[in-house]
């Protein structure tokens, strides 16, 4: 059997490679610690005992002006203590997993569709193909109402449904984190196809009898990345009311929002969406470090709705034969691309260590002043 004898070689210039890039990191990232002892080292050897008994003669003849700087550089720590914003502490979360008669594996998905007769071959063949390759699994759930033969999508079984996802997460997360309702001090629920009136935060207000001065918002029509909004929002909301609790609601309704037409592109969200919630209870009370799971460090959003392509690639309209269902682009993915892309240039900067930073603009420099065909920089685990 042939052997590759630059293996070993191969796997020894990896490990020189990885442990130059640990020792790199460690250096950079932690210069000043590394600079701190010899600087004291140096520092001390050239003092002597003359020099420091005249420099505290010196001190005690004006000592008013020392007691002076003094309190400036108090005032000034106090200062900067006050206005810094309070960290934001992430305590618990919980996601809800409806029952299990629910389930809907693919033979049962695709047998319902065929039962139903609301779908042609294609559009079943079709389907059967996009469960095949999305990978959400033979778990997933689906509400009750798309169970029954037929279905009764209606605003009464969406309010169901909606009130089903959103008290089961909001119960559990009560009972991890034994928290009152009645403590919470700001509400964002976020789900972007079913609005109704009264609004999904107030049906929580009702049901757990929120107290009247409940700062509470309700996001709609703002798909997928509402859920990274609803977090900004809270955080900022946090900023001003400080010492109380915000609890941040996502999900979507999949009742109201079922297409029962044979437009491939809008048949795509019947094989992608699924009945569930997440809840997530935020604080910035100094008391709950020590409890929380996390702590919110960063929250970048890139708007890409300027673009034409990016504003048509999710569109909620009707079809020829006026059955009402999203429309996703097959220039979806390219959009996403582009858009993650955007999000992680002005995120990195934010996150990335030094020795990386210095990394990626020696690399920049290059490509743009001496060899363009230089290969951008990537920031590697160096633990892979």
């Amino acid at each position: 059997m042939a052997t590759n004898s630059r293996r070993p070689f191969a796997t020894r210039d990896h490990l020189i490679l990885k442990y130059l890039k640990l020792w790199y990191d460690y250096v950079i990232n932690h210069l000043y610690i590394l600079c701190f002892p010899p600087l004291i080292a140096v520092t001390t050897t050239q003092l002597n005992l003359d020099y420091i008994s005249n420099l505290y003669t010196h001190l005690q003849s004006h000592h008013t002006a020392v007691m002076a700087m003094a309190c400036i550089v108090v005032i000034g720590l106090i200062i900067n203590r006050m206005t810094q914003p309070k960290p934001i502490y992430l305590i618990d979360y919980s996601c809800y997993r409806p029952p299990d008669h629910l389930k809907v594996p693919y033979q049962k998905f695709i047998n319902h569709s065929k039962y139903s007769g609301n779908f042609t071959e294609s559009s079943l063949e079709f389907q059967c193909n996009i469960l095949k390759r999305s990978g959400i699994g033979e778990e997933t759930y689906l509400p009750a109402a798309l169970h029954a033969m037929p279905a009764v999508p209606s605003i009464s079984t969406a309010r169901d449904e909606g009130e089903d996802v959103m008290f089961g997460a909001l119960d559990n997360l009560f009972h991890s984190t034994t928290l009152n309702p009645k403590d919470i001090g700001i509400l964002v629920v976020n789900c972007s196809l079913f609005n109704p009136t009264p609004s999904l935060s107030s049906v929580i207000i009702n049901k757990y009898n929120l107290p009247d001065n409940v700062k509470a918002f309700n996001l709609s029509g703002m798909g997928c990345s509402a859920g990274v909004i609803a977090v900004d929002l809270a955080k900022q909301m946090l900023k001003i009311h400080q010492n109380t609790y915000a609890v941040v609601v996502t999900t979507e309704n999949v009742t109201e929002n079922w297409y029962f037409g044979n437009e491939k592109s809008m048949l795509i969200p019947n094989c992608l969406f699924r009945e569930g919630c997440a809840a997530v209870l935020l604080s910035t009370k100094s008391s709950d470090k020590y409890i929380s799971k996390y702590k919110l460090l960063q929250v970048v959003r890139t708007h890409y709705g300027s673009n034409n392509t990016a504003y048509k690639c999710a569109y909620q309209q009707e079809d020829d034969s006026r059955n009402m269902g999203v429309s996703l682009s097959k220039d979806i993915m390219t959009v996403a691309g582009a858009a993650l892309k955007l999000n992680i240039t002005r995120l990195g900067p934010r996150v990335l260590p030094i020795s990386e930073l210095i990394l990626f603009f020696v690399n920049l420099v290059t490509r743009k002043l001496i060899n363009p065909k230089t290969k951008p920089y990537f920031c590697r685990n160096p633990f892979v």
